[in-house]
This record gives C-alpha cells, structure tokens and sequence, in this order.
C-alpha cells in the first residue's frame, strides 16, 4: 500500500463543496497502510487531515530485525540448552 496524499486533499475538498462547508478540512481521517510512506508524504497526509496513521507492518519489521540479529549472534548460545558452547570455564 502506498500513500497518497493528493486523494486526501482532494476529498476534502470535495467534501467541502457537496456539503458547502466553511471548513478547508471537514473531516478528520485515519490512514490505513502508512508503512513505507515517505517523510514528504506523511506531512502532506497530515495536512490534508489525517490524524491517525497506522504504521503496524514498519513496527512489526523493526521488532523482526533485532530479534533476528539478535538470534544470528548467538545462535550458538540458543541451539544448546544446557552449558556455553565456548566451554564450561567461559
């Protein structure tokens, strides 16, 4: 999913004419899908009138990634369940 901020704006501004509403924003929006978006995007997005975005898939990566290092530096320690794969003095 890929944001896009010009849809925003010009729903607003749609809104804004059909409903002949004094209001630049007459509605307030929660954006679904803002993982990977841009800087630039989000900024637009925000001021098109979003005031909740959801960024579930980049948290759920970030966690992914550090755990996954994590596990590729000590999967020795991890494989054994008893003792210190570099002896028992260590």
């Amino acid at each position: 999913v890929s944001l896009k901020p010009e849809i925003l704006h010009n729903t607003q501004k749609y809104i804004k004419e059909k409903l002949g509403c004094k209001s630049d924003k007459p509605v307030s929006f929660v954006f679904h899908g803002g993982s990977g978006s841009s800087t630039e995007d989000i900024q637009y997005a925000i001021k098109a009138g979003v005031i909740k975005m959801n960024i579930d898939t980049d948290t759920q990566w970030a966690f992914w990634d550090g755990v996954n290092k994590y596990q590729k530096k000590n999967a020795d320690y991890l494989q054994a369940q008893i003792g210190n794969p570099q002896g028992p003095e260590k």
